[in-house]
């Protein structure tokens, strides 16, 4: 069994949960916990928890020198990626159709990173990434015909 493995699994055990599934991607370095009991509280806290989970995990790793191990819990990430997939391709959509630039909502870099890529095959429109620090946002605009 993988150490990050056990190390989650003893985690999510200390955290409270005792219905969960832990898998871990040896290749990737990328983990994937499915947790079963207590569906409502997972729900409403899921973005928060898989951020400081995973911040807790990067700092385990940090101090024993090892490399950086992701995890994802219940598929938030699988989502939130393709829900801004399908968001930057609605708004190439709208912008095809009015004419005019859209500005995406604010997100991180990785986040921008999946817009760019969403619609750097879209043949009819470009995006840049706008604003400073922690306003930076995804511009969408038309190219010239």
């Amino acid at each position: 069994m993988n150490p990050w493995e056990e190390f989650v699994k003893k985690l999510i055990e200390l955290i409270g949960f005792r219905d969960f599934r832990v898998e871990v991607d040896q290749t990737t370095e990328r983990g994937l916990v499915f947790i079963y009991d207590n569906p409502s509280l997972i729900k409403e806290s899921l973005p928060v928890f898989v951020e400081s989970v995973n911040h807790f995990i990067q700092m385990i790793a940090r101090k024993n020198n090892q490399p950086p191990v992701f995890f994802d819990f219940n598929n938030y990430r699988q989502e939130r990626e393709n829900l801004i997939t399908e968001l930057a391709k609605a708004a190439a959509k709208k912008v095809l159709a009015t004419g005019e630039d859209i500005s995406l909502p604010v997100m991180n870099s990785y986040e921008r990173r999946l817009v760019h890529l969403a619609l750097a095959v879209h043949p009819d429109v470009k995006t840049e990434s706008s604003g400073l620090k922690k306003e930076r946002h995804v511009v969408i605009k038309r190219l010239k015909e």
